[in-house]
């Protein structure tokens, strides 16, 4: 996801706490999450309610995808992003 497209500049893999955010934009203190089929289960169900549930404590908004959101429909990714700028 290129600042290019959205105006604003996104870190890759940035730390907050013990746990890292796919994506990040500091000036909004908004992450953005891609999930694939690694996700499906009742054990990651739970380890990505508490990371969630630590990481909007920290003032920080999280959207999700799916991985195949990203390859099938980027252009509906990038547009459903720009609803939070």
């Amino acid at each position: 996801m290129k600042g290019s497209k959205l105006g604003v500049k996104f870190r890759r893999q940035h730390g907050v706490g013990k746990y890292s955010l796919d994506f990040y934009c500091p000036e909004l203190r908004l992450g953005i999450e891609l999930d694939g089929s690694s996700h499906d289960n009742d054990q990651s169900f739970k380890y990505d309610k508490d990371r969630e549930d630590f990481i909007t404590k920290q003032n920080i908004k999280i959207i999700r995808f799916q991985n195949k959101d990203i390859l099938n429909n980027l252009n509906g990714v990038v547009e459903e992003i720009k609803k939070y700028l």
